[in-house]
């Protein structure tokens, strides 16, 4: 039950935060491996890449990838935050005190967000793929041609194999470690000097709200640097093989974006991952929250 409280909490955050993962995967990808003013800004900043993309590619746009978003928030989150659940009704993230211990909030945080995302990264690659698909006048990073999500894992299995459906994994766990590890630790610890303090009521959804929106700020500001890299990785074409022809892993993407695109290329789209973070952190642990409390008074 708490496997499945976790994924469903996070579909929930995914509905209303895909338009703008839509938009932070196409920001990130913009002016990719190029000098600054040395490329054409189809998107601006958030607000004009909602418009452009409403405009040019249909509002129906805005929703592209949606099928493996939802489908990896649950797999990915309903591992992460399930195990996590479990493992803080244990009582095995509290000192002897019973106030949460940080660095085995953020450890426990970590594992199970690497767990989650290595076994969700198929769906991962595909929804990168299907997000920055776009007509050819505002188009930014490689173009893919898939027509869904099944025909994609079905394609790209048939051409690499089964390796190649999990390529830029290893690329993609840093990004999980640091905003995983952050966004757990940085929420349990706030509920509790919150509730110690007795700021809000115990129990109190203006707790959890508070709690995840501290959270959001912390995990945005992480994770970013991490979060440009994996969605390059993931989206770089490939040869024969299902080798990236752009970047050779991680370090390599991260050493490339910053000699090439300075310091703010690292943090590319940051307006748009807080806005899609931010959000989509409030609410996945909001209603993840909510429902562990509703499931614990009522039913169990």
């Amino acid at each position: 039950m708490d496997f499945l409280m976790s994924g469903l909490a996070a579909c929930g955050a995914c509905l209303f935060t895909n338009p703008l993962e839509v938009v932070k995967t196409r920001m990130q990808l913009q002016g990719e491996l190029q000098s600054p003013g040395t490329y054409q800004r189809h998107y601006k900043n958030v607000f004009h890449a909602f418009i452009t993309i409403g405009k040019v590619d249909g509002l129906a746009a805005l929703q592209k990838g949606l099928a493996p978003a939802l489908l990896y928030q649950f797999l990915m989150n309903g591992i992460r935050l399930g195990t996590y659940g479990l493992v803080e009704a244990g009582g095995y993230l509290h000192t002897a005190e019973g106030t949460v211990n940080p660095a085995l909030s953020a450890a426990t945080g970590a594992l199970t967000g690497i767990t989650g995302a290595y076994l969700g990264s198929p769906i991962y690659m595909v929804k990168t793929h299907l997000q920055a698909q776009a007509a050819s006048e505002i188009a930014v990073g490689h173009q893919y041609k898939h027509q869904g999500m099944f025909q994609a894992l079905t394609d790209i299995a048939q051409k690499h194999g089964l390796v190649g459906l999990w390529r830029g994994a290893m690329g993609c766990l840093p990004r999980v470690f640091v905003g995983s590890s952050t966004q757990l630790c940085t929420f349990s610890s706030t509920k509790d000097f919150m509730t110690q303090w007795e700021i809000f009521p115990p129990q109190s959804w203006k707790l959890t709200l508070a709690a995840s929106m501290v959270s959001s700020i912390a995990v945005v500001l992480a994770m970013t640097p991490f979060d440009v890299v994996s969605t390059r990785l993931y989206n770089q074409p490939t040869d024969a093989q299902g080798k990236g022809l752009m970047y050779r892993g991680i370090l390599d993407a991260l050493l490339q974006t910053a000699r090439t695109e300075g310091i703010f290329g690292m943090y590319k789209g940051i307006g748009a991952s807080y806005f899609r973070l931010g959000p989509h952190t409030i609410l996945s642990l909001f209603f993840w929250d909510q429902l562990r409390i509703l499931y614990y008074t009522y039913i169990k």
